[in-house]
């Protein structure tokens, strides 16, 4: 839910006509990003502030009964087939690449999918991509299982350079200063439950690390003038699993006000 920031600048984006050649997201990013390249105005504000009192959209009810905090069917088929409909025609017909990452259950290493080689299973691709322990069941497409793509790669500055790109815009859903600590409490539950899923496991004990290592290429990035980063300088109280639409709402405006305030600079950046 801290994904409203991000949600803020990209609308922003998408009101200065803004559309980047190169797009690439894991969890709630690529959710973001997904309404983004298919240029809907507002989207992500409806299914997500939209939402996040519906009785079903967040559920402890269904997180006991089914294992599944956030219902997934209605976030990723309800929601953009019935109900906020996705534009799959202007999103397939963008000239903009977008990956998507995911984590490979068995072997821990992130799979990215490109919107145009997966068709008609993109939604699922969002699904995996967004698909945490413990809170939402895991997600096969053809032979692999998948899950939220933030576990082995959450930050894929990396991914973006190897791709050929020189310079980059980031956004981060975390203050400026924020470490990731390991994995301590609950270990051996976690072990217990995805016994039959060896790479996630091993992906979620080094994320701390892998994730901390990535805000350090950020810095560095940013730094030698190869990346323009976007921090949240507060995050209004809003947690993971927020439902309070005020603090969601203020997030999201404080996102949009961020890229706002910074547009000339971003501009400037990009033409240098």
């Amino acid at each position: 839910m801290r994904g409203m920031y991000t949600a803020g600048i990209l609308e922003y984006f998408l009101k200065k006509d803004w559309h980047f050649p190169y797009v690439i997201g894991v969890s709630a990013g690529a959710c973001n990003a997904a309404s983004y390249i298919s240029k809907q105005l507002g989207r992500n504000e409806k299914v997500t502030i939209g939402y996040c009192t519906h009785p079903d959209y967040i559920s402890y009810k269904r997180w006991f009964s089914k294992g599944e905090l956030f219902n997934m069917d209605l976030i990723f088929d309800k929601i953009p087939n019935q109900e906020v409909f996705f534009d799959f025609d202007a999103f397939f017909g963008s000239d903009q690449k977008f990956l998507v990452g995911t984590t490979d259950c068995a072997t821990g290493e992130t799979i990215y999918y490109e919107k145009n080689e997966v068709g008609d299973s993109f939604l699922n691709i969002l699904r995996a991509s967004s698909s945490l322990p413990f809170v939402a069941p895991v997600t096969r497409y053809k032979e692999r299982v998948l899950m939220d793509g933030g576990i082995s790669d959450p930050i894929p500055l990396k991914r973006s350079m190897k791709d050929g790109n020189e310079k980059h815009i980031v956004v981060l859903t975390q203050r400026d200063g924020y470490i990731k600590k390991p994995l301590t409490r609950g270990k051996w539950v976690f072990k217990r439950k995805y016994k039959g899923h060896p790479g996630l496991i091993k992906a979620v004990e080094g994320r701390s690390v892998v994730y901390n290592e990535a805000i350090e290429e950020v810095r560095k990035a940013e730094k030698d003038g190869r990346a323009f980063v976007f921090r949240p300088d507060e995050l209004m109280g809003v947690s993971r699993v927020e439902k309070r639409e005020e603090r969601l709402r203020s997030l999201y405006e404080h996102g949009y006000e961020h890229a706002k305030k910074r547009a000339d600079e971003l501009e400037a950046f990009l033409s240098s």
